[in-house]
């Protein structure tokens, strides 16, 4: 099996989060726009917008594969709400209408306690609140603790490609665990369950460049 080709990516913010536009299958909406599931939207709402107009694409679902504020701090501007919006069930405290103060703590943590008052918007509720296993559009969740409580991969099996968001990155890279909720011991385990997926397996992680399972398995066998 050939490694599959690279799936639009626009980086994003202060933090450069890579916001992903994965391409579905799916009715089109008026003017012709398909389908895509938007991953991530971290920040710069505008850019993203204007890049699913480019593409001619809409977010049929917008999937968070963490609750930290660069990778949804997009979602008020982006969220159309006739769209899904989904995050893993341990991570949603950082959604909704209570979730300045998780937010607030995560800030506080990294120093940064003046930015949240000049990036913080109201944030939606989530659509679905996820559990590993089950399937979302084309991708089946794995729940990947330890960067935050409700890591999730998103991994769609039939094209071979994996959304990692923050557990792991190319180059032996893994995510932080002293931010509040993080965990070193849930997240070996959690990169130890991806490391037994095909060595093919493209993945596309939440930060940096593209990797493969078979690149970064020698590295955290």
């Amino acid at each position: 099996m050939n490694t599959p080709a690279l799936p639009p990516v626009i980086r994003v913010g202060d933090f450069r989060a890579n916001c992903w536009f994965y391409p579905i299958e799916g009715p089109e909406a008026e003017g012709g726009a398909r389908p895509c599931c938007l991953i991530d939207p971290g920040a710069e709402p505008e850019r993203i917008l204007e890049e699913l107009r480019r593409q001619k694409r809409y977010a049929a679902f917008i999937l968070l594969t963490h609750g930290h504020f660069d990778h949804l701090g997009a979602l008020p501007q982006v969220r159309a709400s006739d769209r899904v919006l989904a995050i893993h069930r341990r991570d949603a405290p950082y959604l909704g209408a209570e979730s300045r103060s998780a937010h607030a703590e995560a800030f506080h943590h990294l120093g940064l306690d003046f930015l949240l008052n000049e990036v913080w918007r109201p944030l939606p509720e989530a659509d679905r609140l996820l559990e590993d296993g089950e399937t979302i559009g084309p991708f089946t969740v794995l729940h990947l603790p330890g960067h935050s409580p409700g890591s999730a991969g998103f991994y769609d099996a039939a094209a071979g490609v994996l959304f990692s968001g923050d557990t792991l990155f190319a180059g032996g890279g893994r995510g932080r665990c002293d931010l509040p909720g993080g965990d070193e011991a849930a997240l070996r385990k959690s990169l130890a369950r991806l490391m037994t997926l095909p060595p093919e397996t493209l993945v596309c992680p939440g930060h940096g460049g593209v990797t493969t399972i078979g690149a970064e398995r020698p590295r955290w066998d």
